[in-house]
């Protein structure tokens, strides 16, 4: 049995927070496949393309509930809830795909072992793949493949909320049941279920964490990947929101990285010469995270500036280590992952399926590193 935390933590949440740390590594492009019990099937080949998408209105997973303090042993984390249950085992060895956000990226490499250990008890099949990019005109046509290859089940991480809107909703008409994981889309009632962390309870939590690193205020800056994707939207939000009930800091705004660490650094450097000052950088996943450390590191200010990154990969988890990053917000994709399987064969088994899931994130500090389950892996 595997539980997944409804939780809900708002930009008040009572968390816990002994604070440090941030890493991850630059994608690469991948698709993978691994099998239940007996056998493998085919899922169509990944196509690329074409100048990156954007946009739309952030979404974000279902009704929070209730919750107490975070421990103060360990990490500390949303607060738990309700569980789901999952299925001993599944009717038929059903034929499923994984479409990652973006291959190579440990968030995802870890929901995918997540997924995998899952289809082997539940006796299903899950091919996974990815775009090289997280960027909506290459994870298209791969949609566009699987669809061909008729699987009972797609599980995906949605790059744009509007531009898979119309590949989604084909694929639901087609017969295929959908279960969105960590993203969604602008109108998710194509699917059967979605499964994703707090992510606007995340971003409060950052800011909590930059708080209680800079306590005198302050400026600080958001650094995310681009507009239309749901996750980093609410996390954005999230922080803002946040920001806004404290007069002592001043918010410079959100500037995008595209994904990539490089472009990220870049951006960290050019607001470091504009305002000098910052005391502190919400990072909202993890490539982000990593070029944010790398340009603070480079500017000399690592003394000063306060990093809190979302995701917890192993560049992350050094970066906190060596100092560069002073705290993590890492959720728990694993979960995730096996969640969405869950609920993917409950939809098709006829079995009761939850609309929306929420699952937890908790807070790795130096402190706490050490004995942290909760880092991202670089491999199953």
């Amino acid at each position: 049995m595997k539980r997944s935390h409804v939780v809900g933590v708002a930009a008040g949440a009572a968390l816990t927070l002994a604070l440090a740390g941030c890493s991850s590594s630059k994608p690469a492009d991948a698709s993978s496949s691994s099998a239940a019990p007996a056998a493998s099937s085919a899922a169509g080949p990944a196509s690329s393309a074409g100048p990156a998408s954007s946009a739309g209105p952030a979404s974000s997973a279902g009704p929070a509930s209730s919750a107490g303090p975070a421990s103060s042993a360990g990490p500390a984390s949303s607060a738990p809830g309700s569980s789901a249950a999952a299925p001993a085992k599944a009717k038929k060895n059903y034929n499923i795909s994984f479409i990652q956000g973006v291959a190579g990226d440990n968030f995802y490499i870890t929901m995918d072992c997540g997924i995998q250990a899952e289809a082997k008890k539940l006796g299903v099949t899950v091919k996974t793949q990815g775009p090289a990019k997280f960027d909506a005109t290459l994870q298209k046509p791969i949609l566009d493949s699987v669809v061909q290859t008729k699987p009972d089940a797609i599980l995906i991480a949605p790059t744009d909320v509007k531009a898979m809107q119309a590949p989604l909703a084909a694929a639901a008409q087609a017969g295929i049941k959908l279960v969105m994981v960590d993203t969604t889309v602008s109108d998710p009632s194509i699917a059967a279920s979605q499964v994703a962390s707090d992510n606007n309870g995340g971003g409060a939590a950052a800011f909590k964490a930059i708080k209680e690193l800079a306590p005198k205020g302050g400026k600080v800056l958001v650094i995310s990947v681009k507009p239309g994707i749901s996750t980093t939207d609410a996390r954005v939000a999230g922080f803002n929101d946040a920001v806004k009930a404290d007069p002592t800091f001043k918010n410079l705004g959100v500037q995008f990285d595209n994904d990539d660490p490089t472009t990220a650094a870049q951006v960290v450097a050019a607001a470091l010469q504009k305002d000098p000052d910052i005391v502190g950088i919400f990072a909202t996943n993890l490539f982000s995270a990593e070029g944010s450390a790398t340009g603070v590191r480079q500017a000399g200010k690592g003394g000063q500036v306060k990093i809190v990154g979302f995701d917890a990969g192993p560049a992350q988890i050094k970066d906190l280590k060596d100092g560069t990053v002073q705290a993590l917000v890492a959720q728990q994709p694993g979960t995730i992952g096996t969640d969405g399987l869950d609920q993917a064969i409950a939809a098709l088994d006829g079995g009761t399926v939850k609309a929306k899931i929420q699952t937890g994130f908790s807070i790795i500090t130096k402190d706490n590193v050490e004995g942290t389950k909760d880092a991202y892996k670089a491999a199953c």
